[in-house]
């Protein structure tokens, strides 16, 4: 066995005590394993424990061998600080410890983990009929709820319609099952109560995922839905997740716990026994706080056990996070009755229990209150059976209102169009605003209790909500498989490199600090960031056309996870997780007519008519899909490996096209050879790796041929491509820049595609000369442009981050003279410069809030910047000086 077979794991976050179970994924070098059927992948720590792992791969090098794959442990009760993967026999012998198993009867899916026993139903408003814990029944009747209003939003409303809607169940299946771990895919769309679904209403689509780890009462819930509402008609009130909860205690040995900041709760008996006139007994007030059993009532002081019907019972509560920074609770005894207020305070940590000393649930949401208007309600704990609903989006909140933001200002033809977009850089046109297709993904976890659980339980469980643990190998191991194309790790070995990763890192934490003091949290934006700034009234440009939400422009998706991957750290992880969350579900349409496609940068997420693959990209989404094995951003890549056919729907270029070469009837179109074969070429790649398909194979590698068989190349700006065969129209002589063209990912996976080509002898023609021929000459002067290709080629722009480009061809020909240019093209301080990194505290009474400006900034030059620094530093770090 090989040191390749062999890698060291630690925690991404240093988990606080046992978790439930972990999936992550794994790069391989090329030929290390070749048949997954004969390889045994377990785990170890130094203490000696051994244990099994589920593996499956999740893509393929050329040659066939494996790239990547997933794993999966079951609990483990005490995590060690890091594993050693190995590929081999189980040194242990058979392993031993609980399993999970699946058994499939006629009406239900029935999954065991050795810790809790969950019943799946195929049909129905019943999504989870039963969750079973030592036996003993703690919730059944887990479903979908949803909330449709059908009038407008309106403060003065006198009538407001309103109509309750139930996930409705039309299959589940197994995506994935092993000894440590399940996977089940449940599918469905919501419908009104009656059962019959109405036309007049959205049905919103849904998939939910379970995951079941082997002896964990905890299972994880991914829930995905996509809007597919009337914007002008539908606004959704609520939207949540219910289950019922028997109560089968006494009332004063039932419970509720509600999350508020991290490690505090509400800590409440439904009937409680503390701060009355009489005292029961120290020892009952204080196992009640506890949330053991009080005994007997009659071993009680009788002046409180004879008088318990005069106490009342709490039967509802309800903690509302109708804000980023400001929660309530409130509570009653039961329907027909006053609220009384609890408290409050800033962010929850959004979980909640509801059960009895003989065990309940406990439900909880990660980004509880980042992606507020969030609620968790108790209803009915007084009774026999207890409902315990997390609402998604708060029925408290104002119904969310996604119709467009302006009536279009008289922009009904391009020509005014394309006048707006010179003010306010909005590119808008009629009926392209709609969010018909967006969809959103929140991460839950759901555990059945035996008992009303501890403080310290509580936390831990809120905790492993909101940080989902994950196993991760260190930079230097992921730079040595080669993946992802031109990076390496961290290095501060000499003062200037040192000087550059600072101003790295200061750039991250500008964006990191901005998120929070700006506030960018909310139902469909939380993961986003803002494009622009303006100076004069000390805000990012949130009302200002198309500078306001980036939507992945000028790739920051990129920025981030090369950041992760050559500095390993968590925090830069997290931020890229909830960027990649955001862009790849709000900023992509995933049905109707656009789906595949994502919207340029605007005022809101879906508002410009900019449908494009820059922005859905598959490359902003396949690393962090790699390392984490994620299965939902899995289903995500799945909608784009037809990606090309889309633009037969939409032309990019409709509003400027000022040529004859239009796209074809129904065979062909125009594509454009950067932003648009950019995001193609990813999302072939990704189909490939991930599928061994030969037609996603030869949809790569054909177009890379006849982009080196054009004259100029990828200086050519676009061609003609035959949706037939497959291939692109190499005739065409013409130069047209665009500095736009390798800002979009496109750098990335070229240099991927030529490291594979390079490495596995596959054919690529003269693809290499034509993309050295394009990072030589973009930055070019004009006169040896002119000497080359006959004419200058205009569009020099983004100085900073085009560098890389001189980089490439400076390390690719080792030519030193290059290297220097591509040094001195970067700290040209086109986008960003010294003043930059100047932090300054805006505190003016104009502003809602005092902030952090750093002068110059722009989100498109941040991410040039960075991206431009670290593909440098990776490439000429020898040669700076």
């Amino acid at each position: 066995m090989t040191d390749d077979l062999a890698v060291d794991l630690h925690w991404l976050e240093p988990p606080a005590g046992s978790v439930p179970g972990v999936t992550w994924g794994m790069p391989w070098q090329p030929g290390a394993l070749t048949d997954p059927a004969q390889a045994s992948f377990h785990v170890s720590a130094a203490s000696g424990e051994q244990r099994l792992v589920d593996s499956w791969v999740t893509a393929r090098w050329p040659d066939g061998s494996i790239k990547w794959t997933g794993h999966a442990i079951g609990r483990l009760d005490q995590p060690a600080d890091g594993y050693r993967l190995t590929v081999g026999s189980f040194a242990g012998g058979s392993p031993t410890g609980a399993r999970v198993s699946v058994e499939h009867t006629e009406t239900t899916v029935i999954v065991d983990t050795g810790a809790l026993r969950l019943e799946l139903a195929r049909r129905g408003s019943q999504i989870i009929t039963a969750l079973t814990r030592s036996g003993r029944l703690v919730g059944a009747n887990g479903r979908l709820i949803s909330l449709i209003q059908t009038t407008p939003p309106d403060e003065e409303a006198v009538r407001v319609d309103r109509v309750q809607c139930t996930g409705h169940v039309t299959g589940i299946k197994v995506e994935r099952h092993g000894d440590q771990h399940a996977v089940l895919r449940i599918a469905g769309h919501h419908e009104v109560q009656s059962g019959t679904a109405s036309g007049e209403l959205p049905r919103l689509p849904f998939v939910l995922r379970v995951y079941a780890y082997a002896g964990s009462p905890e299972l994880r819930l991914v829930h995905s839905f996509t809007w597919d509402g009337d914007e002008h008609r539908h606004f959704l009130a609520g939207l949540g997740i219910r289950f019922d909860v028997p109560m089968v205690d006494p009332l004063h040995d039932r419970h509720v716990r509600l999350a508020g900041p991290s490690g505090h709760f509400l800590t409440e008996a439904v009937r409680g026994l503390t701060g009355l006139r009489r005292d029961p007994g120290a020892d009952v007030r204080a196992a009640q706080l506890a949330g053991r059993s009080c005994g007997d009532p009659s071993r009680w002081n009788p002046e409180v056990a004879n008088r318990l019907g005069r106490i009342p019972a709490w039967g509802d509560y309800t903690l509302a996070q109708l804000s980023s920074d400001g929660f309530t609770l409130r509570k009653r005894t039961e329907p027909g009755h006053g609220w009384v207020d609890v408290g409050g305070g800033n962010r929850s940590a959004g979980f909640a229990y509801a059960g009895g000393v003989s065990g309940g649930i406990g439900i909880g949401l990660r980004d509880f209150w980042q992606s507020y208007p969030t609620q968790l309600d108790i209803r009915g704990a007084a009774s026999e059976r207890a409902s315990l609903t997390l609402w998604l989006y708060s029925p408290q909140a104002n119904p969310m209102d996604l119709r467009f933001y302006h009536d279009g200002m008289g922009q009904d033809d391009y020509a005014s169009q394309l006048d707006g977009l010179e003010v306010t850089y909005e590119d808008y046109e009629p009926g392209f605003g709609t969010p018909y297709g967006i969809a959103r993904t929140h991460e839950l976890m759901l555990v059945a209790y035996d008992c009303t659980p501890s403080a310290e339980h509580l936390t831990r469980h809120a905790g492993l909500t909101e940080l989902q643990p994950l196993l991760a190998t260190d930079p230097v191991y992921l730079h040595r498989v080669g993946v992802f194309g031109d990076w390496a790790p961290v290095d501060r070995s000499t003062p200037v490199r040192a000087t550059l990763e600072d101003r790295l890192d200061q750039l991250f934490a500008f964006y990191a600090g901005q998120r929070e003091q700006r506030r960018w949290y909310g139902f469909w934006h939380y993961g986003d960031i803002m494009h622009s700034y303006d100076v004069d009234r000390h805000t990012w440009r949130y009302d200002i056309g198309g500078y306001a939400w980036d939507n992945s422009e000028l790739s920051p998706d990129l920025w981030l996870w090369q950041a992760y991957l050559r500095s390993g750290r968590a925090d830069v992880f997290r931020f890229a997780e909830a960027l990649t969350r955001h862009t790849g579900e709000v900023d992509v349409y995933h049905l109707g007519r656009w789906r595949g496609l994502g919207t340029r940068h605007n005022v809101q997420h879906w508002g410009c008519s900019a449908k494009q693959l820059r922005i859905s990209n598959a490359g902003y989404r396949r690393i962090f899909y790699y390392l984490t094995a994620d299965d939902r951003v899995g289903e995500l890549l799945d909608e784009l490996v037809d990606s090309e056919r889309l633009l037969l729907e939409v032309d990019p270029n409709r509003k400027v096209r000022d040529d004859a070469y239009l796209p074809g009837a129904e065979t062909a179109m125009a594509i454009g050879l950067g932003t648009d074969f950019g995001a193609l070429a990813a999302a072939w790649l990704t189909a490939w790796e991930r599928t061994g398909d030969p037609v996603a194979r030869d949809k790569l590698l054909n177009p890379l041929r006849d982009i080196g068989a054009l004259r100029f190349g990828f200086l050519t700006g676009q061609a003609l491509y035959d949706l037939t065969t497959g291939r692109f129209d190499s005739s065409r002589e013409q130069i047209k820049v665009s500095h736009l063209n390798a800002v979009f990912g496109l750098v990335e996976v070229c240099s991927e595609v030529i490291a594979l080509a390079d490495r596995f002898d596959l054919d690529i023609g003269d693809f290499r000369a034509a993309w050295l021929q394009y990072c030589r000459l973009f930055l070019a002067d004009p006169q040896t442009q002119q000497r080359e290709v006959g004419q200058p080629l205009g569009g020099r722009s983004l100085i900073q981050g085009h560098s890389r480009l001189t980089a490439y061809a400076a390390r690719a020909l080792g030519d030193r003279e290059l290297a220097a240019r591509a040094w001195a093209e970067f700290n040209s301080g086109d986008r960003i410069g010294e003043e930059t990194f100047q932090l300054q505290r805006a505190d003016s009474p104009n502003m809602i809030t005092p902030a952090d400006e750093a002068p110059g900034i722009s989100t498109n030059g941040a991410a040039q910047f960075a991206l431009a620094a670290m593909q440098n530093l990776a490439l000429i770090g020898d040669q700076l000086h």
